[in-house]
């Protein structure tokens, strides 16, 4: 086994490690605030709490970033690894609530994602569709030798931004255009959501071609 390989099964690991205390907490929350199943509208949570929330999903952040930065020192591939172990989290943090609660009953369950720095809303099945591209994305270019020495250019970065900036959008439309406490349906934009994971295919496939065509 190689290096990278190497690399990846251990971030896998923690990933699925770290998955599985994200989503032991959730089960705690859910006794408590939700002892009925958890479904929309979303129960306030009294602000000691929900202040105490914001601070696991920043140390959650941190230990993505502090992982990805002991396994990989180069900014992309760190970036990359980040991106991998992020995938590799969120994806077993269903698995493992399904097998703690039964829950999510389908992939178009709507949860509540992320806190920071608003509430992200969305079907089960947004979050799994980016983490498997993160996951597609970081493999392909951890594994690839010219990746190390390639620079993305202006048309791939802005793309990757914007998409980026898109997926993020649709998850947190929600929260400025429904009350999140009143709602039992969230109005999930697809569109928005769409049109974010095209330009970060976009990106990933330009920057393909031109890594391959590299001498």
């Amino acid at each position: 086994m190689n290096s990278t390989w190497r690399k990846l099964l251990i971030a896998t690991l923690f990933a699925i490690a770290m998955a599985y205390l994200e989503s032991s907490v959730v089960v705690y929350l859910r006794k408590l605030y939700y002892p009925e199943g958890f479904s929309f509208p979303l129960k306030l949570m009294p602000a000691k709490i929900y202040l105490i929330e914001i601070g696991r999903e920043l140390a959650t952040l941190v230990m993505l970033v502090t992982v990805a930065w002991l396994v990989e020192r180069h900014f992309l591939r760190w970036f990359m690894m980040m991106l991998f172990v992020w995938g590799v989290w969120d994806i077993f943090y269903y698995v493992w609530l399904k097998i703690f609660l039964g829950w999510p009953g389908d992939l178009m369950t709507a949860d509540l994602l992320f806190l920071i720095p608003v509430p992200w809303v969305g079907p089960v099945l947004a979050p799994i569709i980016v983490s498997l591209l993160f996951i597609i994305s970081a493999v392909v270019w951890l594994s690839c030798d010219k990746c190390s020495s390639f620079k993305p250019g202006l048309i791939e970065s802005a793309f990757g931004i914007v998409g980026f900036v898109l997926i993020f959008v649709s998850f947190i439309y929600d929260f400025f255009v429904t009350d999140l406490t009143r709602t039992n349906d969230p109005q999930f934009v697809w569109s928005i959501f769409t049109a974010g994971i095209i330009l970060l295919l976009s990106a990933g496939m330009y920057m393909y071609r031109k890594i391959r065509s590299m001498d």
